[in-house]
């Protein structure tokens, strides 16, 4: 929106041409999801409040969080206000890839808030049937899995790029990408839901990797750093820098409220439409094993999840004391804050290790 009104307005002041450089709308959009959410943050925790809109604490797991029950959830609804607004300010909406992140993320926060809505205001434990919301992820990723498929003008924009490796990338074929891409997506959405247990332990991996893929995106949308960098150029990519910022500058200002102790849940609707987010983000500027480097701290606690599950099953024992990973160590003794802090640590240095495979290749 705010990009066609500067290129109007360059036609007579040159000035306003600055506003075409991507560098400085993604910066430009940061900025404006933080000032966004700080304005509406308060007013949604309040209504949220007003309307008993609380968070509801398993009686098995570790007994510090019983302090957390009724605090305000669903504030996801916050982080995707600031997105979505602000990459309709600051993003080109032409841009084709722009509107596949936009209503892939938009879709998964409806199946959340769905899901987040029978739980606190009709009561229902249950929420979502767990086949329900996996039909309607399956469905989202798959629709968005064969339209990047069907449009994909290179051979690169369905190759899986290995990294460290400047010569090496495997040829999905159709097939294989739609299968790469459904699994991508619906499984970072819900290795992120997993991870959302505690008091901002899901929001700053999400930033930090977010921040990861804006540079990649830029990267790998300029055909000048790509050819140098050994990536592969997708044209048009490096719009989604825009909305990685949107979605870094709204994940820092939800930290500000949901730090410890925190005022506000993130609750299924934003946990879910951020981890399809950082998929799909993922997909596009065909990063899927860096994501799974960078997001090992979402990887490791879904991995937990379903070890847990399938031990006890097979074996009517548990691996750990309870699932995922971070209760875990809160029942070893380690202090919410503790955990939450040494992820946040984990993960900037994964993200590190992921931002290397840009050079070392």
């Amino acid at each position: 929106m705010l990009l066609t009104l500067s290129q109007w307005l360059a036609q007579d002041i040159r000035a306003f041409n600055v506003f075409s450089y991507i560098t400085l709308r993604t910066v430009m959009a940061t900025l404006t999801a933080l000032i966004i959410s700080f304005i509406i943050g308060p007013l949604m925790i309040r209504k949220l409040t007003m309307y008993k809109i609380g968070q509801s604490v398993r009686d098995d797991g570790p007994q510090t969080h019983l302090v957390k029950m009724g605090t305000p959830t669903m504030g996801g609804a916050l982080i995707l206000t600031a997105i979505l607004l602000t990459t309709l300010l600051w993003a080109d909406l032409g841009n084709r890839y722009i509107w596949v992140v936009l209503l892939t993320t938009l879709g998964f926060g409806a199946i959340g808030w769905i899901d987040d809505y029978r739980k606190v205001v009709h009561r229902n434990p249950k929420g979502l049937s767990a086949k329900a919301k996996f039909f309607w992820q399956s469905t989202i990723a798959i629709a968005v899995a064969y339209y990047l498929a069907e449009t994909a003008e290179l051979p690169a924009q369905t190759d899986m790029i290995v990294p460290f490796f400047k010569e090496i990338a495997i040829p999905l074929g159709f097939a294989g990408f739609m299968i790469l891409t459904f699994f991508v997506i619906v499984g970072t959405s819900n290795a992120v839901n997993l991870t959302d247990g505690l008091d901002g332990l899901a929001i700053m991996p999400t930033v930090m990797i977010g921040s990861a893929l804006a540079i990649f995106a830029y990267a790998t949308g300029h055909a000048v750093f790509a050819k140098y960098l050994g990536i592969p150029y997708i044209p048009n990519a490096g719009e989604l820098a825009i909305f990685c910022g949107a979605m870094v500058g709204a994940g820092l200002a939800f930290l500000w409220f949901n730090a410890y102790p925190a005022e506000v849940f993130m609750g299924d609707v934003g946990a879910l439409a951020l981890g399809a987010a950082l998929g799909v983000v993922t997909v596009i500027v065909r990063q899927e094993i860096v994501l799974v480097i960078m997001g090992g701290v979402f990887v490791v606690e879904a991995l937990s999840v379903m070890l847990q599950v399938a031990s006890f099953k097979l074996w009517g024992k548990r691996i750990f004391r309870m699932a995922p990973l971070h209760h875990h160590f809160e029942l070893k003794g380690w202090k919410e804050n503790q955990v939450v802090v040494r992820f946040w640590i984990i993960t900037f240095i994964l993200v590190l290790v992921g931002l290397s495979t840009l050079k070392l290749r």
